[in-house]
């Protein structure tokens, strides 16, 4: 194979290769297929997961290679990024003390390393150090030790080279992670549900973003479950199925609807509730999972992504695009049909949530995300600014802050004491959603836009809405360390909408 350019490799639109991609709760939309691509796979073909790699005695280990391969995605076969040679990459099955060792090969072009997005483990050494590079053709031995307390719930693992992770995320780099619960939940089947998106062109490949489409956050023009189409999931009257869905877009939000079925939320992202919420939908972030119950009644549903306003950012620069879309996107069919089955167990309860609303606070901040004209380019990370804005942010172009500072590595943005809490305003001034995602320590949300939160929520991401605020408590205990703070819009973090916190 060639070697790539940092364009051709993480965007693939120069290989030639022909014919051959909210803090809250969602559901889909008609997908729009350009007459340019091929057909796709037919509406209702049987979804398909990643293959599943589980612990054993304790210890999962794992090896992982990035790199471009061809794989099939939405029925075509297509030159994209991919861990393993799928897309997504392997799902990972551990348990609460298991010890998880990831080999990390880098077969692309450009450096790269691995996020454990939303396990609470160290941040340091070879754990989830987002300050590893792994330069191209190298490897890095990862260790990620959970504690024996870990929550249970979905997680998920992708790239986290600052400059690079939009590229390589919207290329096919992400995959499914699962912490078992220590009790089983009487289920008549669990699906991983990995959802993305992608655009391919009419040579079948992944041409790059545009600076407006960074600007906003781009969007793929296919929305796929699992690298496919439109699938089809079939079930039985009565039975009860668990979802674990991952939200893995570079920045497309998932309103999450599928009507004519019972559906049941036990949780987003590690936080669970006590009681499983009955919900007609689900909103999910850029980054947000969900932990999701759907108990089949006779009929033919279809999983859509119902559209989202996430802001607009025509304001902020001549022409600028609108982000939502204007129709619904059809994911899924889920067809319940035959005899029906005996009723399922109920959900159980599950352990009250820890509530930090009466804990001693020790330290107050605000972090204000905000997007601009020009700004300082400093980024840090051996990226440079062509990742985020597409040709640099001097000379006009546009700036993603927080606090009025682009990410810079080797800059210390927050300290925080160990074993301590804090409270957090997040506020966004800007005219797009940002969605907010701490390494390592999860957030309860307090407030939303001035208004108390009553139930106990707990996120990893959590969204901010454009011209609003966010209010959260944060307890830094188990881990010291250096770690990140980001908007999940991942052109807006390659950008510089990030900062790094040591907790000592």
């Amino acid at each position: 194979m060639p070697d790539l350019s940092r364009r051709s490799a993480l965007i693939l639109g120069g290989l030639g290769i022909a014919g051959t991609a909210v803090g809250g709760t969602g559901f889909f939309v008609n997908q729009r297929i350009p007459s340019t691509t091929s057909p796709a796979s037919p509406f209702g073909s049987d979804l398909m997961e990643p293959p599943e790699l589980r612990s054993v005695s304790g210890t999962l280990t794992v090896d992982l290679e990035a790199s471009p391969q061809q794989v099939t995605i939405a029925g075509r076969d297509v030159r994209a990024l991919s861990y393993n040679g799928g897309v997504p990459g392997p799902t990972l099955r551990v348990r609460a003390g298991d010890t998880l060792r990831v080999r990390l090969r880098n077969g692309l072009a450009d450096p790269s390393n691995l996020h454990v997005h939303g396990l609470h483990v160290s941040p340091e050494n070879n754990g989830d150090n987002m300050f590893v590079t792994v330069a191209a053709g190298d490897s890095f031995d990862y260790q990620y030790d959970l504690p024996a307390n870990h929550p249970p719930g979905v997680y998920w693992y992708h790239p986290h080279h600052h400059g690079f992770v939009a590229d390589q995320v919207f290329g096919g780099l992400y995959g499914a992670i699962i912490v078992e619960d220590a009790d089983p939940i009487p289920a008549s089947r669990e699906r991983v549900l990995v959802i993305s998106d992608i655009t391919l062109d009419s040579t079948g490949t992944i041409p790059a973003a545009t600076a407006m489409e960074k600007m906003s956050g781009r969007e793929g023009d296919l929305v796929l479950v699992n690298g496919q189409l439109t699938s089809g999931m079939t079930a039985r009257p009565g039975e009860r199925e668990r979802w674990r869905i991952i939200n893995a877009c570079v920045s497309r939000y998932l309103r999450l609807r599928l009507d004519g079925q019972q559906m049941s939320l036990l949780g987003i992202d590690s936080g669970r509730f006590e009681a499983a919420h009955e919900v007609d939908e689900v909103v999910l972030a850029p980054g947000n999972r969900a932990d999701l119950f759907v108990t089949g009644t006779a009929g033919t549903s279809v999983l859509r992504a119902h559209a989202y306003d996430r802001g607009h950012s025509g304001r902020m620069m001549m022409g600028g695009a609108g982000s939502a879309g204007a129709d619904d996107i059809a994911l899924a069919t889920f067809t319940v049909a035959g005899d029906a089955v005996a009723t399922v167990a109920a959900i159980p309860g599950q352990p009250v949530p820890r509530d930090l609303r009466a804990a001693t606070v020790t330290a107050r901040r605000e972090l204000i995300f905000a997007m601009g004209m020009g700004g300082d380019t400093g980024n840090g990370m051996g990226g440079n600014m062509d990742g985020g804005m597409g040709g640099g942010m001097s000379g006009g172009m546009m700036s993603a802050t927080i606090n009025g500072q682009v990410f810079d590595a080797t800059r210390i943005d927050t300290t925080v004491q160990f074993d301590s809490v804090e409270d957090w305003m997040l506020t966004n001034t800007s005219p797009l959603d940002h969605p907010m995602h701490l390494h390592v320590w999860p957030m309860q949300i307090i407030e939303q836009s001035g208004q108390p939160v009553e139930s106990i929520m707990w996120q990893d991401v959590v969204n901010i809405p454009a011209r609003s605020t966010v209010r959260v408590r944060i307890a830094f205990d188990d881990f010291s360390g250096r770690s990140l703070y980001h908007c999940h819009i991942l052109d807006h973090e390659d950008s510089g909408m990030a900062g790094v916190i040591t907790a000592n």
